[in-house]
């Protein structure tokens, strides 16, 4: 069966995830539908580079199909989009990747990036999108605080309850805190990250910009492997899912 890579991005607010749940609407199901037409009339397993959770946007998601049939890559986005309608999904473009290639296990780097607005007043515009943190927040010192988090180490303290990976060893490549204006930019990449790694880690590092811990206290907490001991985990409308990378890299047709 034909295999296509879709580069995808969504509003994750009406959404329990990217993955299929019992109750609630999800990114996945809308496409799944939109692709059975496609595909003899039976939904096909669509499977993404990140399964983000309920709230949590994309602008880089990379998604797999397989189809019955062998069609131009530009009838598959555009029958995509018109059958997606009105949910806030969009297929930006679809390509041909190799015949082993996966969406998750072929990807070797992902990006996440969290968007803080540092001001008095909530958010109008860009409501759903943020987290309204009206306190002063020290932008410097927590990237500072984020720099010991970098490397390999295990992230116990800061993955979910109900994270199912059989270990939590990963590789944090980049967490970099910038301030621009009103909004504090959070930027994370890795090969792969726990379940509410990102939102935890920033959850904590933003007691460190209220001035409440000390710059080495994320890196303590890191280093007890005690979820109770960091802060909270940050909400998910903040969160977005940036961008997958491949080697070979994909390039997209369309």
């Amino acid at each position: 069966m034909p295999r296509y890579a879709l580069l995808i991005e969504y509003d994750g607010t009406p959404f329990v995830g990217w993955q299929r749940q019992k109750d609630g609407l999800s990114v996945q199901q809308v496409l799944e539908e939109a692709a059975a037409p496609l595909n003899g009339g039976v939904e096909p397993v669509i499977g993404a580079a990140g399964r983000t959770d309920a709230g949590v946007h994309a602008e880089g998601q990379v998604a797999g199909v397989d189809l019955a049939a062998d069609l131009p890559v530009e009838r598959v986005r555009e029958a995509l989009n018109t059958r997606s309608r009105p949910h806030p999904i969009a297929v930006l473009s679809v390509t041909r990747p190799p015949e082993d290639w996966s969406a998750r296990f072929s990807a070797v780097h992902r990006a996440y990036r969290y968007r803080i607005l540092n001001r008095r007043a909530r958010p109008g515009l860009d409501l759903g999108r943020v987290w309204h943190v009206p306190q002063r927040l020290d932008a410097e010192a927590m990237h500072e605080a984020a720099q010991g988090l970098l490397g390999h180490h295990d992230f116990s303290a800061f993955r979910a309850a109900a994270c199912q990976a059989k270990d939590a060893l990963r590789t944090l490549d980049r967490l970099d805190v910038s301030r621009h204006g009103e909004e504090i930019e959070v930027r994370v990449e890795a090969r792969s990250f726990l379940h509410h790694q990102v939102r935890n880690m920033v959850g904590t590092l933003a007691q460190v910009g209220r001035g409440l811990r000390p710059v080495n206290w994320p890196r303590q907490v890191l280093d007890t492997r005690d979820r109770r001991r960091a802060g909270q985990t940050a909400p998910a409308e903040g969160l977005c899912f940036v961008s997958v990378r491949y080697d070979p890299g994909l390039v997209w047709e369309c």
